[in-house]
């Protein structure tokens, strides 16, 4: 089969589309055909490094979508032929096919098409956690979240607004505030001067949650945002590490929260996986959540792909084909 792998840490460049051999599946394994792959902002924080691989040569990607070819010893509830999509570790979902652990896939309703659901799981599954576990959205509610027009972003903006909240979006242009605005965002501000902008909008009081994805550049700023004993949910590091927080700055600043979510703990268990996936399914189906997928690209054109979302060049999100 053909996968995207690479040898060393850095730019797009570095990814290689290659013929690569694989096994039949394990205990508890299926192979999956693949028809579309997810690109994830975490899967360019790999290829550069920021989050290690085991050993090089080294695939990419979590999230795909597919049709069972082969089943392994162990599995049951599962058929050749099924259409499911799974998030799960090793990386290699840049594949024509992949082995991913039978109690990670999650069979696909009918009505949901393969690029949907490739794009919408870690996405849509994150902002799941964030709005109803992380913080519990509740009806009138102010809340910021960062990169309103992004992947997580849109599907944040849509929840939170079906929850009953007032949302504010920092976005980093005026079509991605339209964007954002087009989901349900309130207020889409820009960046400059964020937490000024979201003092003004609240009257004083500031959020009491801020949703970011964006790390060190936007971290500062995002806890003048907070209000008395406000969390702030620093799910992401696209401009790399916040600096260090001694604990005890937290108390003047409003006996605050700082927290760092991730999927893997909100959906440890299967039964939590399905929850969570069945919740994001009824919300898709419902139309109270639009998954936005704004550009497709070939399997083989990964490297471009990855070069376009780091230069914001994307909204939404993106899915390669297979």
């Amino acid at each position: 089969m053909k996968a995207v792998r690479f040898e060393r840490y850095g730019g797009p460049e570095v990814l290689r589309f290659e013929d690569v051999a694989i096994a039949e599946p394990g205990a508890g394994e299926l192979r999956i055909r693949n028809s579309a792959v997810a690109v994830n902002f975490r899967d360019v924080l790999v290829r550069r490094g920021t989050h290690a691989v085991k050993s090089f040569p080294s695939g990419l990607g979590m999230e795909s979508a597919g049709v069972i070819e082969a089943i392994g010893p162990e599995v049951t509830g599962f058929a050749v032929g099924q259409r499911v999509v799974c998030v799960a570790p090793p990386d290699a979902a840049y594949a024509e096919e992949r082995i991913i652990p039978a109690r990670r896939a999650i069979v696909l309703p009918d009505w949901i098409e393969d690029r949907t659901a490739a794009s919408m799981m870690i996405r849509g599954m994150t902002a799941r956690y964030l709005v109803k576990e992380t913080y519990r959205v509740k009806q009138g509610d102010t809340i910021l979240i960062h990169a309103a027009a992004g992947g997580v972003g849109l599907i944040v903006c849509q929840w939170a607004k079906f929850l009953g909240a007032t949302v504010i979006g920092t976005v980093g242009s005026e079509e991605k505030a339209a964007l954002a605005r087009a989901h349900g965002c309130d207020h889409p501000i820009a960046y400059e001067n964020f937490a000024e902008r979201v003092r003004v909008i609240t009257g004083g009081e500031g959020v009491p949650v801020v949703y970011d994805s964006v790390g060190k550049a936007t971290f500062e700023e995002s806890l003048r945002c907070l209000a008395r004993r406000g969390i702030l949910a620093s799910f992401g590091e696209a401009s790399g590490d916040p600096d260090p927080l001694p604990p005890r700055r937290l108390g003047p600043l409003g006996s605050l929260y700082v927290t760092h979510p991730s999927l893997a703990d909100y959906t440890a268990t299967r039964a939590e996986l399905l929850t969570t996936a069945n919740d994001l399914f009824n919300m898709v189906a419902s139309g109270k959540v639009r998954i936005e997928i704004s550009r497709t690209y070939p399997l083989a054109q990964a490297a471009r792909a990855h070069a376009d979302l780091e230069a914001r060049r994307t909204t939404g999100s993106i899915v390669l084909t297979v």
